[in-house]
């Protein structure tokens, strides 16, 4: 009974949506799938996406990332915490968790996040690019800070059950120093929208011994106080050189 780790697997690409439906029905049946977010902002796709999924695995944890957020092709849905119930109902349709579960003697938390600019202000440039300001809808007055401290207040604050190992996941990155050294100056531009550091408070809090995460399309593992921190992205098509387009087991991390 293995766990693994994927995230920003962007099934609204087709040869991304094709290694899905790949991936055999019969290697992972007595395993467990992270997914840490950015699935495709289509409600059909991410039905289907995590329907194939959990058709293929013992059980599947899943949070939500930015993407999954979107509401830009959404003409029903006018905010984006309303796309989050959308998400919530799909997940629970589909056999999905995004509650604590077991694995072995391990306990998996899912955690819920944004950005806040914890990791510094966000420039002109960055608000004219980045898409979120503009595919993502929130109440008025609902900056990154509440959005921020809205999903992080429905983590849990304790662990539901004892467990030997805490392994805690969410989409968005709980430190920025988890951006190598070798990322060039022009993408550090990004470092406003890739987190928060009230991850990682919680995530300490709860005890965890293993993160994972998401976004950064940067895949890295790195052990830092005590926690290993682990991010495996499928990425975009065209990020192939940088991307191991592959499950990634991290039950070794737990021995």
């Amino acid at each position: 009974m293995r766990l693994f780790a994927l995230s920003d697997i962007h099934v609204d690409y087709p040869d991304n949506a094709r290694w899905v439906d790949a991936l055999s029905s019969e290697d992972y049946r007595q395993d467990t799938l992270i997914l840490a977010g950015d699935l495709t902002e289509d409600r059909r796709l991410l039905a289907w996406c995590l329907q194939r999924f959990v058709a293929k695995f013992r059980q599947v944890l899943f949070v939500p990332g930015n993407h999954d957020l979107w509401v830009r092709r959404d003409p029903d849905i006018d905010c984006s915490l309303r796309k989050f119930d959308a998400v919530l109902a799909i997940a629970a349709d589909s056999g999905a968790w995004m509650e604590p579960r077991l694995h072995h003697d391990s306990l998996i938390v899912p955690l819920l996040s944004w950005y806040d600019y914890s990791f510094g202000p966000p420039s002109d440039d960055l608000r004219a690019m980045w898409m979120d300001y503009r595919a993502c809808r929130w109440p008025e007055a609902y900056g990154p800070e509440r959005i921020t401290e809205h999903f992080l207040g429905q983590n849990p604050v304790a662990l539901p059950q004892a467990a030997r190992r805490v392994v805690t996941f969410s989409h968005f990155l709980p430190r920025i120093d988890l951006i190598p050294f070798f990322v060039p100056r022009a993408l550090r531009r990004l470092d406003p929208v890739l987190g928060s550091s009230g991850i990682e408070r919680q995530l300490r809090a709860l005890g965890s011994h293993l993160h994972v995460y998401g976004h950064s399309h940067i895949n890295r593992r790195v052990a830092i106080d005590g926690v290993v921190y682990v991010n495996n992205a499928f990425g975009y098509p065209q990020e192939g050189p940088i991307a191991a387009r592959a499950l990634l087991a991290i039950d070794h991390e737990l021995r």
